[in-house]
């Protein structure tokens, strides 16, 4: 018998490295038989195809079912052991479904009509083979693109990288026929890709007449997936249906989700997609309630252009399938409710995913409190007072303060300007969401070339603080603008230490955010000279404002982004890169990192003022 177990042990130590050698490369088939029928489905929906084209990609369809079927299988049969611990439930089911697709294969469709026939014919009908497969792809690639994080690779890069790639998608998927009315320059194309994935809003045509449907789906998808983040929902997916990640994995999501522990990983990435929907799904039912029956629509396009907006206004993105965006005569007359919830949903969406967590925390907490006291008939007395972090307090004050002073001065100096006309409501209406929309959402109800200089510079003081940190927003973001101004406080008071609510900021919070307004003045300063000397036309004003727009993932302008040329749209475009990604995070990417010191110089001081 000990024979016997040393002959399987040895023959085991033989065979296994063959075993992962197989499988790694079953890994790569499958990797690259997940690209091939994204392509195959983006080619059959975005061109007008042949008879023998079509026979093609079922050829291709066929052989990325096989594909995946002999990965799965050779998993389950080499390495039963590993799979098993590695599967989630979710996995399994889709593994089961999967197999599922063979039924068809191994037994003939039956001639007594009934449910066993109407089974045979689900299970071997083409819908449910390409959705089954594309979401096996979509989770294979996701789980894929996060195992790299495994191999050290630079987390910053990774992010920049993946936003870069969906811009690439996206702009081929622009330029399919079928997404536009009479095709756009791969410039353009670029342009909108980037501003979609960057939730900016800038566009360089007139989206209302150049895009068909399936251009506002691509869109609409685009501004989704640059909302949310791609690590997030790659990380979702990886995690939540692909089953377990390594150690490492988990540490690096964790950190560019903000999550407290790795215990929490899988519930903050819930809470972010769950928000996202909810927010987005009330948005979308509230629009929906304002302009129906008052916009010439049908009950699909209606619910089409609710989706639409709220998803656009929740992400920051600015984009409005209407000619003149939301300036038009359709909603500029008694719809005030329209504004008040894309407003609401523009700061929801800018505040940042971390509070509305807290926000969730603190619900919950008044709602046990409450049904405590049902039950006992004794009210806790007690405060628990810090349910508020102090994250939430500072994001919190500092937007209320920007919205109230935002909106109050626009009002001011537009009352009888822009606002001339207008009852007294739709002018308190129209600022408030005026004052809104810079931070970063991008919307327009009037012609901003139309607005006065001193509302212009509240649009630029605003567009350039942003919304709040891990959000949909950009610009500097309301957390490094007040950290500044606090520390400025600090200085000027003679304290060595910056406090605010009975805590001390730390030397790290208070050292990045000096380095993102510092960055950020400079990356603006060299854009805006660049730009200044390829459009000797515009004045320094509307260029200063394209630039600081497109830093900040804003998209308002001043009628300018139709005009610049090439070399000027895609230098715009890769400000809206470097505003999405992060001026931070990306030169965390491209600089090598010095590694820590245990030793100290000696202080030195600089003479300063």
């Amino acid at each position: 018998m000990k024979i016997y177990h040393k002959f399987l042990l040895y023959q085991n130590k033989w065979i296994h490295p063959y075993v992962r050698v197989a499988l790694g490369v079953m890994t790569t088939l499958t990797y690259l038989a997940s690209i091939l029928l994204i392509v195959g489905l983006v080619y059959e929906h975005g061109f007008t195809i042949s008879v023998a084209e079509a026979h093609q990609l079922q050829r291709l369809y066929h052989g990325v079912w096989i594909v995946f079927l002999s990965d799965i299988s050779l998993r389950i049969a080499l390495e039963y052991k590993d799979t098993r611990q590695t599967f989630s439930k979710l996995t399994w089911i889709l593994t089961f479904l999967l197999y599922l697709t063979l039924v068809p294969v191994v037994f003939h469709r039956p001639e007594v009509e009934g449910a066993i026939q109407a089974v045979w014919d689900f299970l071997n009908g083409r819908i449910y083979h390409l959705a089954l497969l594309l979401m096996l792809s979509f989770l294979n690639l996701s789980y894929g693109l996060v195992r790299l994080l495994g191999r050290r690779t630079n987390p910053s890069l990774i992010l920049a990288v993946s936003f870069l790639i969906i811009i690439l998608i996206g702009t081929g998927l622009l330029m399919l026929p079928r997404s536009t009315v009479a095709g756009i320059s791969w410039v353009d194309s670029l342009f909108i890709s980037t501003s979609a994935v960057c939730v900016t809003g800038l566009t360089s045509v007139d989206v209302a007449s150049t895009f068909t449907t399936t251009g506002f789906v691509i869109i609409i998808l685009l501004i989704q997936i640059g909302g949310l983040g791609v690590m997030t929902l790659t990380s979702f997916f990886a995690m939540f249906f692909m089953g377990n990640t390594s150690l490492y994995n988990q540490l690096v999501v964790r950190d560019m989700v903000s999550s407290n522990s790795l215990n929490s990983l899988l519930s903050t990435l819930v809470y972010i997609l769950g928000f996202t929907l909810a927010i987005e799904g009330a948005g979308m039912l509230a629009i929906w309630s304002d302009i129906h029956g008052t916009m010439g629509m049908d009950i699909h396009e209606e619910l089409a252009f609710s989706a639409f907006h709220s998803i656009s206004a929740f992400c920051n993105a600015g984009f409005s399938t209407l000619p003149g965006n939301l300036g038009n005569p359709l909603l500029m007359s008694g719809h005030n409710p329209f504004y008040i919830y894309i407003s609401l949903l523009i700061i929801l969406g800018g505040i940042g995913f971390p509070i509305l967590v807290n926000f969730k925390d603190i619900i919950l907490y008044h709602i046990r409190r409450f049904w405590r006291f049902l039950r006992t008939w004794e009210w806790d007395g007690r405060r628990f007072y810090h349910l508020y972090n102090l994250n939430t307090r500072i994001v919190l004050i500092v937007t209320f303060l920007l919205l109230v002073v935002g909106t109050a001065g626009i009002a001011l100096f537009e009352w009888n300007a822009s606002f001339a006309g207008m009852s007294v409501a739709d002018k308190w209406t129209q600022a408030f969401f005026n004052a809104s929309c810079p931070r970063t959402a991008g919307f327009s109800s009037v012609d901003l070339a139309g607005l006065s200089m001193q509302t212009l510079l509240i649009y630029l003081i605003l567009m350039w603080i942003g919304g709040g940190s891990q959000s949909t927003a950009g610009g500097i973001k309301v957390n490094a603008f007040a950290v500044v101004v606090l520390n400025l406080v600090a200085v000027l008071r003679g304290t060595e230490r910056v406090e605010v609510f009975g805590r001390e900021l730390s030397y790290d919070s208070i050292r990045r955010s000096n380095a993102t307004v510092v960055m950020s003045f400079g990356v603006l300063f060299v854009f805006i000279f660049i730009i200044s000397i390829l459009e000797p036309k515009l004045s320094l004003l509307t260029v200063t404002f394209e630039c600081v727009s497109a830093i900040s993932t804003v998209g308002s302008s001043l009628n300018a982004t139709p005009l610049l040329g090439s070399d000027s749209k895609l230098l715009v475009a890769l400000l809206m890169f470097v505003g999405r990604v992060g001026l931070i995070t990306l030169m965390l990417g491209i600089i090598k990192q010095k590694k820590n010191t245990k030793y100290q110089y000696p202080s030195g001081q600089i003479i300063i003022n």
